[in-house]
């Protein structure tokens, strides 16, 4: 009976999960999508548009290791409350910089406010990281959580993409009225407004108790020196790596788009969401594929597309192009590489040390996005050609690198969890031509009923 019970109230913890989480893509949505952007329209220079991911790299794992020691201490409900809390009400200040910028008041440094503030907002934001990671563990169950983490995805992604091209064709509304900047202020006021309606639904949510012992907790120092020789080590040190390559490129595409294509705000968050979009329908698949033949097929299958990707970005400066080819490619790749990534953390950590396993694991994957975002920043400052555009080059360095991570780092990595044998060709095959097509419209179903049965 009280096994019936627990397994009821984790039920309806997933069901406010998916709740909860529809409340912070709309703060994602209109906040965190466009902090580029505004970083853009109140003149930022390139190199401090780049600092916005190499903050985020740096910040957000440093302190994650920190909180991680709250987990075993204090509630995790409790810790991801305070921290939602006072993220929320990093947007006031946002606002604020907003109406100075209107008022013309401190113009040449409203660039650099707008960097501590983002500062401030990635540590606060990122307090209840290790907390939630460990909670959502323990409330899905290990051979179903492929499919649970897709689905969750898919009805998070599919309010993402809805309220940011919203937004997008809002603010353009606003630039044509000469209003641009109350259209930052008014998305930023519901930024606000999104995130702070998800503490009511948090507190609704069961959480396990959770005991953390002595034995369980290591320094990072400990689990630096033991990643060489452990498989959750090894993929902690690969994440790194890629992360560095792919930050080298991934915080100028709104420079390249913005600046160097000069597209209006709506052109550039379809271009940005097109994949994304369709991610949603390969989300399951994904799912599915992991739940059968493992986590680290899907990173395989994931990963070279991945790596070329920078390249396919500067082909053609065709929007169609753009949608078409880089912009699905990235987002149906990344979805699959995502979802595995962090399903794989699950598989080789215990649930006693998931907290603070993820908070190095971030540590190391921010380490790696700060030294790239960092690296990006210095070659668009550095470089100086006539005869190529600079960000070219630095797309193409940044393909390079996430092509030499994928085959050196790889390989060392090895599936833990029993599942069906098979290489990436066979699960691939599998995903194409028995799981896409029913998945898909299994898929378009969902989204159909998303608003009747998520909210019931």
């Amino acid at each position: 009976m009280v096994s019936k019970r627990i397994e009821n109230l984790r039920h309806k913890a997933r069901r406010l999960s998916i709740k909860e989480g529809i409340f912070a893509s709309a703060k994602g949505s209109f906040g965190d999508y466009y902090i580029s952007p505004f970083a853009i329209a109140i003149n930022s220079s390139n190199s401090v548009v780049a600092m916005f991911s190499a903050i985020s790299g740096l910040l957000g794992p440093i302190t994650q290791v920190f909180s991680s020691k709250l987990i075993g201490k204090h509630s995790r409900k409790e810790i991801i409350l305070k921290s939602v809390l006072l993220e929320s009400m990093i947007w006031l200040p946002m606002i604020i910089l907003t109406f100075l910028f209107y008022k013309g008041i401190l113009v040449s440094t409203l660039p650099l406010f707008l960097l501590l503030i983002y500062a401030l907002y990635v540590i606060l934001a990122n307090i209840g990281g290790p907390a939630w990671f460990s909670w959502m563990g323990d409330i899905v169950d290990e051979d179903k959580r492929g499919l649970w983490f897709s689905k969750r995805n898919l009805i998070i992604g599919f309010t993402s993409i809805t309220l940011a091209l919203a937004a997008s064709f809002f603010l353009d509304y606003f630039k044509s009225k000469n209003w641009t900047i109350f259209g930052f202020m008014t998305l930023f006021a519901l930024a606000f407004i999104a995130r702070i309606t998800t503490l009511r639904i948090i507190r609704k949510q069961y959480e396990p108790r959770v005991r953390v012992k002595k034995e369980d907790c290591f320094s990072f120092y400990e689990f630096i020196t033991r990643a060489p020789k452990t498989n959750f080590g090894k993929f902690s040190i690969f994440r790194a790596f890629f992360s560095f390559a792919s930050s080298i490129s991934s915080p100028l595409l709104a420079v390249y788009l913005l600046r160097n294509l000069g597209f209006d705000y709506k052109t550039y968050m379809i271009i940005i969401l097109a994949g994304a979009a369709l991610s949603l329908l390969f989300m399951e698949v994904w799912g599915k594929i992991a739940d059968q033949f493992g986590n680290y097929v899907v990173l395989k299958i994931t990963a070279i597309p991945i790596a070329i990707l920078p390249i396919l970005w500067i082909l053609s400066p065709s929007p169609i192009y753009l949608i078409a080819v880089p912009s699905i490619i990235s987002g149906i790749t990344w979805a699959g590489f995502g979802l595995s990534s962090g399903n794989f953390i699950y598989d080789n950590v215990s649930p006693q040390k998931r907290g603070i396993a993820v908070s190095y694991y971030n540590m190391m994957y921010g380490m790696g996005a700060f030294l790239g975002a960092g690296f990006g920043a210095i070659l668009i400052k550095v470089i100086k050609t006539d005869l190529i555009e600079p960000i070219f080059i630095i797309f193409t360095i940044s393909a390079i690198a996430r092509i030499l991570v994928v085959l050196f780092g790889l390989s060392k990595i090895k599936e833990i969890r029993k599942v069906k044998r098979s290489h990436g060709r066979k699960a691939l095959d599998h995903m194409i031509f028995k799981e896409v097509k029913p998945t898909i419209l299994e898929e378009i179903h969902e989204i159909r009923s998303i608003g009747g049965r998520v909210l019931e």
